[in-house]
């Protein structure tokens, strides 16, 4: 990804209103992210935790979302996050929603899925950790790929005018 600055993320954010940019508070390590190594750039608003944003290159260009989370959690079972394909505690996936653009959007249109509830799916894919009984291994490239496709995939979903 390339790097970005603070007013470029903010003029990036498809679906936000312009009072949303102006409270976007950025993640406490933007200073020292490693661009080049990230997939997409996700972080949960470290002073509104209802709050996530995402931003993703699309055709080469970023273009970013804001989400809210969905109150409450499922604290039984476990739950597979939609974006990396994660296995995780039911605690720790959450169901986030995105209002789509233009007059979709205006009429209230949003698009949720299930997504780790930190938003480190970008750290999640890199880590070899022990199976799940469901869960199948494929190689780190291809689930770092699938992740990256699915997460472009969502933002697309949000940013297209209907």
């Amino acid at each position: 990804m390339r790097p970005l600055t603070e007013d470029q993320l903010r003029d990036v954010l498809v679906n936000a209103t312009q009072d949303e940019r102006e409270r976007l508070e950025l993640p406490h390590d933007f200073a020292l992210l490693e661009w080049d190594h990230l997939d997409f750039l996700a972080w949960r608003d470290p002073t509104t935790r209802s709050r996530g944003y995402v931003v993703a290159e699309l055709g080469g260009e970023p273009t970013g979302i804001v989400l809210r989370a969905a109150s409450g959690s499922s604290q039984g079972r476990s739950s597979m996050c939609n974006i990396c394909h994660t296995m995780q505690p039911g605690n720790q996936v959450t169901m986030f929603t995105a209002r789509k653009t233009g007059d979709a959007g205006d009429r209230g249109d949003s698009v949720g899925t299930y997504v780790c509830a930190d938003l480190t799916c970008h750290e999640n894919v890199r880590i070899a950790g022990p199976l799940a009984p469901s869960e199948i291994r494929a190689s780190v490239d291809r689930r770092i790929d699938g992740t990256r496709h699915r997460l472009e995939s969502f933002v697309e979903r949000v940013a297209t005018a209907a």
